[in-house]
């Protein structure tokens, strides 16, 4: 009895020891940043004098700002659009590459790789295409027909969706990669007997598929959400929040408060604000996965 709780106890400090470089990275680069960055929300801090306190301050100069204001509804309007379209992109691309077709593994890859590439390099490419004198893009409209086509990142109405359009080609690769792990996941048998039941191809995907991959969706929702409220490197490298504040998001006016204008305690409060809506949004969401999620096998 006593040899086993040695035993016991010993594999727990292997256990710990195993996870303490995690623990002490989260700590370091995580906790400690958050921690100050909320208590500095409370201070006025240019890094040239010392910080003052100044209360909730930051937090009513931010309801009395168009900047954050803007960027916030651009912030949700980046949102509400990305994740629909990734999404379908990425479940429809797994459907097709799931049906075992020739040069299955080649597709995939080729999908995969805009994820793993430098989002800096993907960023500046897909500058180039959007040129509107000399990109690629708007050669190709041109020779179609359209005489005057949009100019991206240079127009106020296409700025946001050029920057859309990137970040979607860019990441529905991943979330496909998801997809596909969960479809292969269904047992063939639900297909087989809804097929024996007269189901078509609609309603084999509607009652068996949707409901089958439903973690898988409700992750890849969750995940591709947060990341859309973080959108940044894009913005910065693509249009700096332009034409005017047309692509001016939350993140990049944190960064631009921050480390242009030297406002540090106030780009910190704007950074708890978007802490709380992220972490919002995610607790409606949990709440609401009880009602779609199929957990059964």
């Amino acid at each position: 009895m006593t040899q086993n709780k040695t035993i016991i106890r010993r594999n727990r400090m292997k256990a710990y020891a195993f996870l303490a470089p995690n623990f002490v990275g989260f700590i370091v680069f995580t906790l400690i940043p958050v921690v100050y960055a909320f208590l500095l929300s409370f201070m006025e801090w240019d890094s040239a004098r010392p910080a003052v306190f100044v209360g909730l301050s930051n937090y009513f100069k931010l309801f009395k700002d168009t900047g954050f204001r803007i960027s916030l509804l651009n912030t949700l309007y980046y949102t509400a659009i990305t994740v629909p379209l990734t999404i379908v992109f990425a479940l429809a691309f797994a459907l097709i590459l799931n049906e075992g077709l020739k040069g299955i593994k080649l597709f995939r890859a080729l999908h995969f790789f805009p994820h793993i590439s430098s989002i800096v390099a993907v960023a500046v490419v897909w500058q180039f295409l959007y040129h509107p004198d000399f990109g690629p893009i708007n050669m190709v409209l041109k020779q179609i027909g359209i005489a005057n086509p949009p100019r991206w990142t240079s127009s106020v109405t296409w700025a946001m969706p050029a920057v859309i359009f990137m970040s979607v080609w860019k990441s529905f690769g991943y979330y496909m990669i998801m997809f596909i792990a969960g479809l292969k996941a269904i047992p063939i048998q639900l297909y087989e007997a809804a097929k024996i039941d007269g189901a078509n191809g609609w309603k084999r995907f509607r009652y068996v598929t949707l409901p089958m991959i439903s973690p898988t969706m409700f992750f890849v929702v969750i995940i591709s959400i947060i990341s859309s409220f973080k959108v940044f490197a894009q913005v910065f490298i693509m249009t700096e929040g332009g034409p005017g504040r047309a692509t001016s998001v939350l993140v990049y006016k944190i960064y631009t408060d921050a480390f242009k204008n030297f406002k540090f305690g106030y780009a910190s409060a704007e950074a708890v604000i978007l802490f709380i809506f992220i972490l919002i949004v995610t607790i409606i969401q949990y709440r609401g996965q009880e009602k779609w999620v199929n957990y059964m096998n």
